[in-house]
């Protein structure tokens, strides 16, 4: 009987070994007691994905409408974070363009003005191994958009590859992010940059909790692209900010140089309170009207601030990033706006041609049409221009070619890469994104978003965008390699890439990311100039 009894045993125990053998060898692990960790809020319960610990959806802020967030209330229970958090609420969508939404492939989520949640994709759990930290801000500007908006967004390739832990966050944004109704009453006095106050409560939810899941809190990097590169610039010029993060990446997001001004966006508060019929004593009745109600009026109230902005030959940002006095006390030209993030690496850069894909011209264009084309443009410069672009970018062989080039983002990167590349300053890494995608027929290019599959290293995820072929991958290693250095040591140098020399505003030392990248010193200067004087003829 005792023999029958240990055979049992025996048994019992090697049926429990390989059943763990064998979920370990699985794609997904997850149970009761699988990747459990601490926060101070309490313990959460990931799952591991191809050996990556994943959490999603975890709170680490709570806020009422237009009030500045405060820490999430705390839980007893281990809170379940399998799945993504709800999306800040923003217009439905409706209809799409299909050639551009196969490349994109988007995720709407699902809609909660209680967004404030993050993602975390690590390798270990509190080992004590200070790993890098990279939080990333979603684009959308600053009134759509989520963290799990695009495939390219996952962590798990990055964090796999780099030793890295990879943040990403949802957050308040448009009306429910950015109405100022500081006029009404001291308790709003954080409403018109509620939004990017979540986005300082994430960082601080980083700083006293990463550890726990194996990351750095004295190593941060934040980056972000288009609109969370904007994020990213705004975070930079906010004192309360300063420390919670040491390196900044901006992807095709180098677009705020200014924050609107108090005047302006308290007017738009009083035209919204107008197109709802509310007196200024009614403004609490703003935190009960159902969103698609207020979103409406806040966007009528936009159109008409900025109607009569522009008689008076001024604009405005829409919603966004407001000069209050608190959270952003300075414009970002101001020499005090720029010593707080002095001491901070930034590497900045876009992609040659960010929305002109979205916009093609004629496809049958011969070059004397290019030229006449140009000519209304560009008048005398023309051949100017065109030269440029060919000096620019030799390759070009058609005439699309000389009208698909960005020239909105791209100078607005170099103009805050020089900003900030000043004596004494933390180095600034300049970009130009070129490789040109194969897909459906090559329409996609280098459009605004391609490049950020290469950086989380993301091709897999991404083939619909980028054709998943060999060149993509290879690039992929090589971009993705660069951010990861960056995140770890605030210089994007790898041996996989030329040697990569600081930005100077005299050097203008930019990396061509394409299939042979190569280090060019001002490698547009030339037609970026022709651009900026050319008088377009009547």
């Amino acid at each position: 009987m005792k023999r029958n009894s240990t055979f049992l045993l025996l048994l019992f125990t090697c049926a429990l070994s390989l059943a763990a053998h064998a979920q370990s060898n699985n794609p997904v692990i997850a149970g009761n007691d699988i990747a459990v960790t601490n926060t101070l809020s309490g313990k959460v319960k990931g799952y591991i994905h191809n050996g990556i610990f994943t959490f999603k959806g975890i709170p680490y802020a709570k806020a009422d409408r237009f009030m500045a967030p405060q820490k999430p209330d705390a839980w007893t229970e281990v809170r379940s974070s399998k799945t993504y958090g709800p999306v800040c609420p923003t217009d439905p969508t409706l209809t799409v363009n299909d050639e551009f939404e196969f490349a994109f492939q988007h995720d709407l989520g699902y809609q909660n003005e209680h967004c404030q949640s993050l993602n975390v994709w690590t390798q270990k759990l509190n080992d004590g191994k200070k790993r890098p930290v990279m939080v990333w801000l979603h684009g959308g500007g600053f009134t759509a958009g989520s963290s799990i908006e695009l495939p390219s967004y996952d962590g798990e390739a990055l964090a796999k590859k780099g030793d890295v832990v990879l943040v990403s966050v949802n957050h308040r944004l448009n009306v429910l992010g950015f109405l100022d109704l500081s006029a009404y009453g001291d308790k709003y006095k954080s409403s018109a940059n509620a939004g990017l106050l979540d986005l300082k409560l994430a960082l601080q939810w980083v700083h006293d909790n990463i550890a726990q899941f194996g990351g750095d809190p004295d190593n941060v990097t934040i980056f972000g692209q288009s609109g969370g590169g904007g994020k990213v610039t705004c975070l930079m010029n906010a004192p309360s900010v300063k420390g919670l993060f040491k390196n900044a990446i901006v992807e095709s997001g180098s677009y705020i140089t200014s924050f609107n001004e108090k005047p302006v966006t308290q007017k738009v508060a009083a035209a919204l309170l107008a197109e709802l019929h509310l007196q200024a004593s009614q403004v609490d009745s703003l935190q009960k009207i159902p969103y698609d109600i207020l979103n409406e009026a806040g966007k009528k109230a936009m159109t008409k601030v900025s109607a009569e902005l522009r008689k008076e030959g001024k604009s405005m940002n829409g919603w966004g990033p407001a000069l209050d006095g608190d959270f952003l006390p300075y414009q970002p030209s101001d020499p005090a706006a720029k010593t707080i993030a002095k001491d901070v690496p930034l590497l900045v850069g876009t992609t040659k041609n960010e929305f002109t894909p979205f916009f093609p011209g004629s496809k049958n264009q011969t070059m004397d049409e290019l030229k006449a084309a140009m000519q209304k443009k560009y008048g005398d410069k023309t051949e100017a221009f065109m030269a440029a672009v060919k000096s620019a970018y030799p390759t070009i062989s058609t005439p699309a070619g000389y009208t698909d080039i960005d020239f909105s983002f791209r100078p607005m990167a170099v103009k805050q890469a020089n900003d900030k590349a000043v004596s004494g300053a933390a180095p600034v890494y300049m970009y130009l994104f070129t490789w040109q995608s194969p897909v459906n027929g090559g329409m996609y290019k280098a459009m605004h978003c391609m490049d950020i599959a290469f950086q989380f290293n993301n091709i897999a995820r991404c083939q619909e965008m980028t054709g998943g072929g060999k060149e993509a991958y290879a690039l992929a290693d090589k971009i993705s390699s660069a951010w990861i250095s960056f995140a770890k040591t605030g210089n994007p140098n790898t041996p996989l890439l030329p040697k990569w020399p600081a930005y100077t505003a005299e050097n203008g030392a930019t990396m061509i990311l394409d299939n042979q990248c190569v280090i060019k010193n001002h490698p547009d200067d030339e037609l970026l100039k022709i651009v900026a004087s050319a008088t377009p003829k009547p």
